[in-house]
């Protein structure tokens, strides 16, 4: 179940060189080769920063310890709250000019193209359905997601669908339903993109009301045909189906970070929410890797008390995996743990319950609702994770994480870049970390909100304010410039 108010993160950190990515899930790998970045080194084209959700860019951004306490920041006022992460594309042709430009949806549907140099607004889609549900319960908090081409962004609205929208002037390309029961069935996750496929998954709202399954649902970018569905639970229809025709409800897909993909095979990895589980035909409160078309399953782990922590709301599915190399898996959950799961052990169909090499107490002990970062540096592996009773920080050697900093510092998903720790605070403000020592830098003014986290990219820091559970029809962008010559 989705609590109302829930995201934290505090942190930064300090690296001499962005190496490697992180490690492919496969017994083969060590660690994966850096992925090709989509279209743009100055790009922050998903949630995450790429489809893996390091929320590391592996290239220079343009902020550092030395400039982002000279920060000019604009609110930027705008048609909705956007309760997630924004996505920017550097150097795109709209309206026949070139601009920079930060892309957010807001809770209910409508994308909006922003100047990053003026904070104007360049064009405004607002889907069909909007004067029905606007102020309603019926909210996406989904990340848009732009093709590796970067003529066209793809992004969610809580009537359940998936729209194609050319950068150039919103236009709508395609629409596709990926659910037949939008007021149940709940878009809260990022998009991704991955080999020509646009990712998306669903769940619930909050209570948890029934009918509705968690599902990763596959989309031909080009066409927006819908190519296959994965059901957590009736997993062996592989269509979309009526909510109400599975015995079964929950097993929600809505984790920050979504579909993660590894960038080595392109192979998917979720983790559901509360649900039956079987290990055949009921996958709740498992981690699930499926294959890049989500035809397969090709692994899976659910913890050996799911029974006891579906039936506490406790289960691992309120974070996504992280993809930590070396065959190694982290998984946060609701009971306040992170899970390191040797993944070698938990490959194909046979159900694999318990097993996790390593339980990690998450910040606090409270649980982990948040995308969490991962860098690599020349010399370690480091994950970033937070929640409402801190941030805290670990290094990654011999297959077990490492404690190295904490503070109690409450935050949502953090992202580094620069050897900066970003953490918005929910309850207002932007935390800059040394990324390696926990050493606060600054803090950012801006307002509260709940889901919102950062990204920091072409010499600009952008974060948004406002919680879609206040069910507002308007909100704020936030920017800082390095250099702002405009305001």
């Amino acid at each position: 179940m989705e609590k109302q108010q829930v995201n934290n993160d505090s942190m930064n950190m300090n690296y001499r060189t962005i190496g490697a990515l992180f490690g492919a899930l496969s017994a083969l790998a060590l660690i994966a080769p850096r992925p090709a970045l989509a279209g743009n080194s100055k790009d922050w084209p998903t949630f995450g920063w790429n489809a893996a959700r390091t929320g590391a860019p592996t290239a220079p951004m343009g902020v550092t310890a030395a400039n982002v306490g000279k920060l000019h920041r604009q609110q930027v006022k705008i048609d909705g709250t956007v309760d997630a992460s924004p996505i920017y594309l550097h150097g795109v042709r709209v309206k026949g000019k070139t601009h920079d430009v930060f892309f957010v949806t807001t809770t209910y549907g409508k994308t909006l193209a922003i100047d990053g140099d003026h904070g104007t607004v360049l064009w405004e889609y607002t889907p069909p359905a909007y004067q029905d549900i606007a102020g309603s319960e019926q909210i996406t908090t989904a990340t848009p997601v732009a093709g590796p081409d970067r003529q066209f962004i793809y992004a969610a609205a809580p009537d359940g669908m998936i729209r194609k929208l050319a950068v150039a002037d919103g236009h709508v390309v395609w629409q596709t339903a990926i659910t037949k029961l939008p007021s149940r069935e709940k878009i809260a996750s990022p998009l991704g993109y991955a080999k020509g496929h646009v990712i998306a998954t669903t769940g619930g709202y909050i209570g948890d009301a029934p009918p509705y399954q968690g599902h990763v649902a596959i989309l031909d970018a080009k066409s927006g045909k819908l190519l296959r569905v994965w059901n957590a639970l009736c997993s062996d229809r592989h269509e979309l189906i009526e909510p109400s025709a599975c015995p079964e409800s929950g097993a929600a897909i809505w984790g920050r970070a979504g579909a993660v993909v590894d960038p080595r095979t392109g192979n998917l990895f979720v983790a559901t929410g509360n649900a039956a589980w079987d290990g055949k035909r009921y996958f709740g409160d498992a981690v699930i890797e499926l294959n890049s078309d989500a035809t397969r399953m090709l692994g899976n782990y659910t913890p050996q008390n799911t029974i006891e922590l579906s039936e506490s709301d406790e289960d691992v599915g309120s974070s996504s995996p992280v993809l930590l190399g070396h065959n190694l898996i982290a998984q946060g959950g609701k009971d306040g743990q992170i899970r390191v799961l040797d993944w070698s052990k938990m490959r194909g169909t046979t159900p694999h319950r318990g097993g996790a090499s390593q339980h990690v107490p998450s910040p606090g002990g409270d649980d982990i609702r948040a995308a969490q970062a991962l860098l690599q540096t020349d010399s370690a592996t480091w994950l970033f994770a937070a929640n409402d009773d801190g941030t805290s920080a670990w290094t990654l050697s011999d297959g077990k994480l490492h404690p190295r900093w904490h503070n109690d510092n409450a935050g949502t998903s953090p992202v580094v870049a620069g050897g900066l720790l970003f953490v918005y605070d929910p309850d207002g403000g932007l935390n800059v970390y040394d990324a390696t020592t926990g050493r606060t830098i600054t803090k950012l003014d801006c307002g509260s909100g709940h889901w919102n986290s950062p990204i920091v990219v072409d010499g600009r820091i952008a974060v948004t304010e406002g919680n879609a559970n206040d069910h507002d029809t308007s909100g704020v962008l936030d920017i800082w410039r390095v250099e702002d010559s405009h305001h």
